[in-house]
């Protein structure tokens, strides 16, 4: 009797460690890559999305995130979820490479506000600028989240038009940012984020432009303390998913992908509005100056960046030229 009680026990013991072992080797980790580092708000969505897809699956599926370019340069981790060595990635508008109509997530002087874009973007953006992506890309897109408004950061104030014409501002290697950057008289520099400190000190540049969250990041106001708040590009960055992955899911597990994207990113419209009033503190509390542009600056940017607009309405340029361009301009004006 008791030899059966102890073989009764031990396997007992032995059901339940092959129960734990399968419940552990049923977690599927889902590798999540971005550039941007810890606490800005790309990042955040990305956690921010683990947290809620473990919760929505009663974990069975974790997200390890990979933030600061840690699985290589955005090119390489954009290539590796297309071909399923990563599972998903964090990015803006570089995916314009396959589908050009993903470069007017960033179309300047698009949104008033941040309010104005979220309704523009939820209300039918969103689905215009994705028709076509996916088939071409081999990626979903999950969501659409901002990074925060671009604002001029300079050494000497920027108060008038006459001030900008002839400024030389580092801008991101984009087509679309130089020809803004041409169309408003800017003598725009096309460079790494990673040169603006040295540039500034050597006086090849004259400052830039950025989200209030990485002035304020990487401390560049101390270089350049004129900050004008001109918000003329909305930076957005979206959550990837590989695209054979994402339909080898049962309806479910699709919905609660899904479910755990749009919240992420409700999460991160909420925080960034709240990280950009945080950052003017600051900058103001290191001596730097926070300033808005004059109605006649931004009547001349709003005039450059319609013009800057036509490439995307230009049928003979086939790298830049999206079909249903007229559509995204007149749902963002609906909005107003």
């Amino acid at each position: 009797m008791k030899r059966f009680v102890a073989l009764s026990l031990i396997m007992g013991l032995m059901l339940g460690a092959t129960a734990m072992v399968g419940t552990a080797q049923a977690a599927k980790t889902i590798k999540i890559a971005g550039m941007k580092a810890e606490g800005e708000p790309e990042t955040i969505g990305m956690h921010k999305f683990g947290e809620y897809l473990e919760k929505l699956s009663n974990g069975k599926y974790k997200v390890k995130v990979y933030p600061n370019s840690s699985l290589g340069k955005e090119d390489k981790y954009i290539a590796d979820t297309r071909r399923g060595t990563i599972e998903m990635c964090a990015t803006g508008t570089q995916v314009a490479a396959f589908h050009p109509a993903m470069a007017m997530m960033e179309t300047p002087m698009l949104y008033d506000s941040y309010e104005h874009a979220y309704k523009a973007i939820n209300g039918g953006i969103f689905e215009l600028l994705n028709e076509g992506f996916t088939e071409k890309s081999g990626l979903r897109t999950l969501n659409m989240f901002p990074l925060g408004f671009r604002h001029f950061y300079t050494k000497n104030p920027v108060k008038s038009i006459d001030d900008i014409k002839g400024l030389k501002l580092r801008v991101p290697n984009i087509t679309l940012y130089t020809t803004f950057a041409k169309e408003c008289g800017i003598n725009g520099q096309a460079m790494p984020f990673a040169e603006v400190m040295s540039s500034v000190d050597q006086g090849v540049i004259d400052g830039g432009d950025s989200p209030l969250s990485d002035i304020t990041s990487t401390k560049v106001y101390e270089k350049c303390p004129q900050i004008t708040l001109t918000g003329h590009i909305l930076v957005i960055h979206s959550l990837f998913i590989n695209e054979k992955l994402y339909q080898s899911l049962p309806d479910q597990d699709k919905a609660w992908f899904n479910e755990a994207a749009r919240l992420a990113a409700e999460d991160v419209w909420k925080l960034v509005q709240d990280m950009d009033k945080a950052a003017v503190k600051e900058i103001e509390d290191h001596g730097g100056t926070v300033s808005e542009p004059t109605q006649a600056m931004k009547d001349h940017m709003a005039a450059a960046a319609k013009r800057t607009w036509t490439m995307f309405t230009d049928s003979s340029n086939d790298k830049t030229y999206v079909p249903n361009a007229q559509a995204v301009f007149d749902k963002a004006a609906s909005f107003k």
